[in-house]
């Protein structure tokens, strides 16, 4: 079976203004890259179009309706300090929500048997009631509800790889002992959150911080901790906060990864839960800012994604 790859050219009309790390090009250097090497084992697809009661099954209402009426009709706006937004941004942030959803579906009726969705605006720093860091709505926390209603899944697992704490993420689901959350993290460091203390009401939050500095072989030796959580966990379903910041080369933060190990991070997580789901696990794109560095990290991350087909 195939890998799908899930994106939309809506992500073009995200414009956070000249500067800004969350840019555009983000996305366009792993699609140039990916049609390029124009790998037979990657199946394209468009987002679903995502409907309101998904969404509000993760997000408040009265937030859900805050955002949509928040998109300018032209010039720039901002939801918080960093989330800026545009009159294009409102279809590119419904379209990454969608592509999750996109990604499970497609999972879960073997058209694909995993998948990754290349989109922006990230979403693991947003709430239930929140814009934060980037993000808008919180595209994997979606995805995990929606395993649990659709599909009626028990244990679904989220592994955050993002060099910052997937915040929004672990206060979405922490009282929820039906998904466990692992975050691998610099800290302290931008949220401010994700000690180990932070366990969760079911003991399903599962925080590594780690040192600014923290190089390949640190960090996958603390790595193996994660491993041996999810193994514990036993998910049916693995979704992955798949930020690639953690790279040597990012502006945005001081861990020291090598684009190799993204490789080897995604390889130890599939083979480590295939026996529990069967392989199903889909990823999303959250942080990564150097470019260069991101086309190639991502690059990784699906070799490690088709090779497991």
């Amino acid at each position: 079976m195939k890998t799908g790859l899930i994106t939309s050219d809506t992500y073009k009309d995200h414009d956070t203004g000249p500067g800004h790390p969350e840019q555009i090009a983000r996305v366009s250097v792993i699609i140039e890259n990916l049609k390029k090497l124009n790998n037979k084992n990657i199946l394209w697809k468009k987002p679903t179009i995502i409907t309101d009661d998904i969404i509000k099954d993760v997000h408040d209402a009265n937030y859900v309706d805050l955002v949509k009426n928040s998109f300018p009709n032209k010039g720039f706006s901002s939801l918080d300090g960093d989330t800026i937004i545009s009159p294009g941004s409102k279809k590119a942030t419904f379209d990454a929500a969608g592509s999750i959803i996109a990604a499970i579906d497609g999972i879960q009726n073997k058209e694909f048997k995993n998948a990754f969705c290349n989109v922006r605006p990230p979403g693991h720093h947003c709430n239930k009631n929140k814009a934060a860091g980037f993000c808008i709505l919180n595209n994997i926390a979606i995805g995990a509800q929606y395993l649990l209603n659709k599909y009626k899944y028990r244990k679904i697992a989220i592994v955050d790889f993002d060099v910052h704490h997937g915040n929004g993420t672990q206060d979405i689901f922490y009282e929820n002992e039906n998904v466990l959350f692992i975050s691998t993290h610099q800290y302290p460091y931008y949220p401010g959150t994700g000690s180990e203390q932070e366990k969760g009401k079911f003991n399903n939050i599962y925080n590594i911080p780690l040192p600014a500095g923290t190089n390949s072989e640190e960090y996958l030796n603390a790595f193996e901790f994660a491993l041996k959580r999810l193994k514990e966990f036993k998910p049916e379903f693995v979704l992955i906060s798949a930020g690639f910041d953690s790279h040597v080369k990012d502006p945005l933060a001081q861990f020291k990864l090598e684009t190799e190990d993204f490789y080897k991070i995604t390889k130890r997580i599939l083979e480590t839960s295939k026996k529990f789901c069967n392989g199903k696990v889909a990823s999303i794109l959250e942080g990564g800012y150097d470019l260069q560095a991101l086309r190639d990290s991502t690059k990784r991350h699906l070799d490690a994604l088709i090779e497991f087909n």
